[in-house]
C-alpha cells in the first residue's frame, strides 16, 4: 500500500464517519467519532484474524508519520485554531484566562507527569521521569473543538462559557509547546550532561525563538493580506498556507520543536485582520477555509487513531497503567483549574460553576494521540501511547456522556441540549 492510498482510506472513512454520525447516530461530533473509532479498531483487528494473507497491521506499522504529523498536522491545526480565536471576544477577562490556561497546563504536567513516575515505577512498570512529564503535558491538552461545540449545547452564562471555549484554545495551544519543549530537553540530556546554562539556552530557542518568527511571519502575512485586501480569494488562502509551511520548515532549521510559530502566527493574522464586524483585511472566506481544515483534520485524527492502535505492543500492563492513569489525568486537570482560579478570584469575576466544568469539559481528543505518534522511536514509546489512548477513550465516553448529567445538576434553570436550537 502506498502512502497516498493510505491518506486515501482514511478522509474516505472520515466522510464515512461523519455521515453514519450525523444522520444515524446523531451524537455529538467527538462522541460519535470515537464510539465509530473503537468499531473501527475491532473491524480492522477482526480483518487482520480473518485474513492474515492481507497483512493489514503490517501495512500500518510500515508508514512513518513522524515527519508528517510534526511539520504538516500538528502545525496546521495550531494555526486554524490561533486564527479563530478573536481576543476581543475575551473582554477583560483575557488577562485571567490565559494565565489559568498557561499554569493550568504546567501544574497538570507536573501533577500527572510526578504520580505516575512514582505509581508506575512502584507497580514494576518503568518510565522516565522526563518522558513521564511528556506525557503529562502531551495528555494535558485538550480538545478545544470538542469542549466548544459541547459546551455550547448548553445555554451556559456568558462569562462562563467564553471562559471555557478560550482556556480549552489557550491550555491546548500551550500544552503542545510544553510537550516539544521537554521533548527537546530530553534528547539533550540523553546526548550530554544538562545544565542550567543549556537548560536555558533550548527554553529561549524554543519559546523566544518560536514567538519571535511567528510575530515575524505574522506580521508579514498581514501586510500581504492587507495589500490584497480581498480582491483575490484563492491568493489569501494560499498566503496562509504558504506561511505555516515556512513557519514550520524555518523553526525545523533552527531545531525549534515547539509550534509556537504557527500559533503565534494564527493570533497575530486572526486578529489584526479582523476588525469590530468580524471581518477586516483577512476575508471570511479565510476563516472559513481554516474552519473546514482544523474540523477535517480533526476528524482525520480519530481514524488515525483507531489505525495506529493496531500498530502498537498490546500489552496487559500498558492497559492497566492507562486505567491507573485516566484517574490521576482528571486530579491533575482539577487542580490545573482549582489553584490558578482560587489565586486569580481575588481580582477577576469567576462563576462559582467554573472549576467543575473545566475540569469535566477538558476533552481529550485525536491531538494527544498525534502528540505521541510525532515523537521520534524512544523506550516506552509504546507504552505511553496506550495510556494516551486509554485517556482519549475514557476521557471522551465517560465524560462525554456524564457532561449533560453535571450541568443538569448544576444549571438546573438552563435549556438541555434538546431545547437549544
Amino acid at each position: 500500500m502506498h502512502v497516498f492510498d493510505l491518506i486515501a482510506s482514511i478522509i474516505f472513512i472520515s466522510g464515512l464517519f461523519i455521515f453514519i454520525n450525523t444522520f444515524f447516530l446523531k451524537l455529538p461530533s467527538s462522541l460519535g467519532l470515537m464510539i465509530l473509532t473503537i468499531i473501527l479498531s475491532f473491524i480492522l483487528g477482526l480483518f487482520s484474524n480473518l485474513f492474515p494473507s492481507w497483512n493489514i497491521i503490517e501495512e500500518i506499522r510500515g508508514f512513518d508519520f513522524n515527519q508528517v504529523l510534526n511539520q504538516f498536522v500538528i502545525s496546521f491545526i495550531l494555526f486554524a485554531g490561533g486564527l479563530s480565536m478573536d481576543i476581543n471576544k475575551l473582554g477583560k477577562q483575557k488577562a485571567a484566562i490565559i494565565i489559568v490556561s498557561i499554569a493550568g497546563a504546567v501544574i497538570s504536567t507536573m501533577v500527572i507527569g510526578t504520580i505516575l513516575y512514582y505509581l508506575l515505577n512502584a507497580l514494576g512498570i518503568e518510565i522516565n521521569y522526563m518522558y513521564s512529564l511528556i506525557f503529562g503535558a502531551v495528555i494535558s491538552s485538550t480538545d478545544p473543538i470538542s469542549a466548544t461545540n459541547t459546551t455550547k449545547r448548553f445555554a451556559l452564562p456568558k462569562i462562563l462559557l467564553v471562559k471555557v471555549e478560550g482556556e480549552s484554545l489557550f491550555n491546548g495551544a500551550f500544552s503542545v509547546v510544553l510537550a516539544f519543549v521537554l521533548y527537546h530537553l530530553e534528547i539533550v540530556a540523553e546526548a550530554e550532561e544538562i545544565t542550567f546554562f543549556a537548560i536555558s539556552e533550548i527554553l529561549i530557542l524554543e519559546l523566544v525563538g518560536g514567538v519571535a518568527i511567528g510575530l515575524a511571519l505574522g506580521f508579514l502575512g498581514h501586510y500581504l493580506l492587507r495589500f490584497i485586501d480581498n480582491d483575490e480569494v484563492h491568493i489569501e488562502v494560499l498566503i496562509t498556507i504558504a506561511l505555516v509551511l515556512v513557519g514550520s520548515f524555518i523553526s525545523g532549521y533552527f531545531t525549534i520543536y515547539s509550534k509556537t510559530v504557527s500559533l503565534v502566527m494564527g493570533l497575530l493574522i486572526g486578529n489584526l485582520g479582523r476588525d469590530k464586524a468580524g471581518e477586516g483585511t483577512v476575508g471570511t472566506y479565510v476563516y472559513k477555509f481554516w474552519f473546514l481544515v482544523e474540523q477535517s483534520m480533526a476528524v482525520m485524527l480519530f481514524v488515525l487513531m483507531g489505525m495506529e492502535m493496531l500498530a502498537i505492543e498490546w500489552r496487559l500492563e500498558y492497559f492497566m497503567a492507562g486505567f491507573f492513569a485516566v484517574n490521576v489525568v482528571l486530579l491533575g486537570r482539577w487542580m490545573g483549574v482549582f489553584i490558578p482560579i482560587k489565586i486569580l478570584s481575588t481580582s477577576y469575576e469567576f462563576d462559582k460553576n467554573t472549576v467543575p466544568v473545566m475540569t469535566w469539559s477538558a476533552f481529550r481528543g485525536g491531538l494527544p494521540i498525534v502528540l505521541i505518534l510525532a515523537l521520534e522511536t524512544f523506550p516506552g514509546k509504546d507504552l505511553l501511547i496506550t495510556m494516551t489512548y486509554v485517556v482519549v477513550v475514557c476521557s471522551m465516553l465517560f465524560q462525554g456522556f456524564t457532561l449533560p448529567i453535571l450541568m443538569r445538576e448544576r444549571f438546573p434553570e438552563i435549556k438541555q441540549p434538546s431545547e437549544v436550537v
